[in-house]
């Protein structure tokens, strides 16, 4: 006794209507499809190709269902008999549809979620891997844009690096310019208590110096300072950006994967079914569950190619800022450097010829010794007497006469 299954919409709904699409020179409306006598009791858009007038009008989705051609009824029919009806109308060919509504979450089960999983573990493998494991591979893995984040880790390395050396680099100029200021304070120090007038100006002039050499390092510094922070936005905001768009277009590769793989699945079962002349429920009450699967695929083609697309121009665009920003870098540590090593010749230069100066160490210590004698102790008044007799006998001697003059 034969019969007929009632439509199991899967809790879907649908809505009519029709769209008039123009012929490409082919001939061709741009869409495949799929159903149809004898198995399944409707036809059903398969695919909507790209750049074909069906794409471009874009009321036609995967899963939705042809219900006519031209006010012409294809029910009963089958899906050969239907393209043929198409390719044979001249001119515009009206479709009469049925609007499949379905929300992608409904097709995203857990065999989806799995097969998202091993997409991914099987992304880094090789074929004679995959297949010793029985892992099928997809077309799309080992992409060449997944294979990016690898060398985007690299880049990333090699930043951290500069960064590091930076830092130590900024961190060197500091303490040289603390080194210099210090120097800077004892030869004024020593000017300011040397009793002999050519030794002090000496002394002055050498220690105010190094305390223009101190300024010039800090000049260095605070230039080196924001090439820092410009390593640090390159680094902290624009590779991490770049990689968190990677790993998005990643998860979106394995789901239209995940899809593709679904449907190939299920158009093997079906195929099986019909081998074996056996009745398939889901095909004869109208194949939603695969028209479900239909419209999440095409759904998840589209998330793909847009985040290829992004990744494509991100990637160019880090890419052309990586070495623009090397070169500039670059270009601005060879100038500070340059310019500070010619700032210390300009400070050093016009006080090249101070030294070698001659000093009276004997009259400087006793000097030194009295002013920290100052209101002395009995313990220390024999040094204050040793030295006013040294500067008694110094009156007396001709060659520190001499000496002074």
């Amino acid at each position: 006794m034969d019969f007929e299954y009632e439509e199991d919409k899967m809790g879907m709904t649908v809505t009519s209507g029709s769209c008039v699409l123009e012929k490409d020179p082919q001939n061709l409306i741009g869409i495949s499809i799929g159903g149809g006598a004898p198995y399944c009791p409707c036809l059903y858009v398969v695919q909507i190709f790209d750049n074909t007038p069906a794409s471009r009008d874009g009321t036609l989705a995967a899963g939705d269902e042809i219900v006519g051609v031209s006010n012409r009824t294809v029910k009963g029919r089958t899906k050969v008999e239907v393209a043929k009806l198409i390719q044979s109308i001249k001119g515009d060919v009206t479709i009469n549809y049925n609007k499949l509504h379905a929300e992608p979450k409904q097709g995203k089960s857990l065999d989806i979620v799995l097969k998202k999983a091993k997409h991914r573990v099987i992304e880094n493998m090789s074929s004679s891997t995959a297949d010793a494991l029985g892992l099928s591979r997809a077309i799309l893995c080992n992409d060449s844009l997944i294979k990016k984040l690898e060398e985007l880790e690299r880049t990333a390395r090699m930043y951290k690096g500069f960064v590091e050396l930076t830092k130590k680099m900024l961190k060197a100029f500091y303490d040289v310019s603390q080194t210099h200021k210090q120097f800077g304070d004892v030869f004024t120090e020593i000017g300011v208590r040397d009793p002999q007038p050519n030794a002090s100006e000496t002394f002055m002039k050498f220690g105010e110096s190094h305390r223009n050499l101190e300024k010039v390092a800090m000049t260095m510094v605070t230039t080196l300072k924001p090439m820092l922070n410009d390593l640090h936005t390159y680094l902290h905001k624009a590779i991490p950006d770049t990689r968190l768009t990677i790993q998005k277009y990643a998860d979106a590769k394995f789901e239209y994967l995940s899809y593709c793989l679904k449907v190939k699945e299920m158009d093997d079962e079906e195929c099986t079914y019909i081998a074996l002349q056996e009745p398939l429920y889901r095909v004869e009450t109208g194949n939603y569950e695969y028209r479900l699967v239909l419209r999440c695929r095409q759904l998840a083609r589209e998330k793909f190619a847009k985040m290829r697309s992004n990744v494509l121009e991100k990637l160019e665009l880090l890419d052309q800022k990586r070495v623009q920003h090397i070169v500039t870098q670059l270009q601005r540590f060879l100038s500070a450097c340059l310019k500070y090593d010619q700032s210390c010749v300009e400070v050093m230069e016009p006080h090249q010829n101070l030294f070698p100066i001659e000093v009276d160490l004997f009259r400087n210590n006793s000097v030194f010794e009295r002013a920290e004698v100052g209101g002395q102790s009995a313990a220390s008044r024999p040094y204050a007497d040793r030295s006013d007799q040294a500067d008694q006998d110094e009156d007396d001697n001709p060659v520190s006469k001499s000496f002074q003059e």
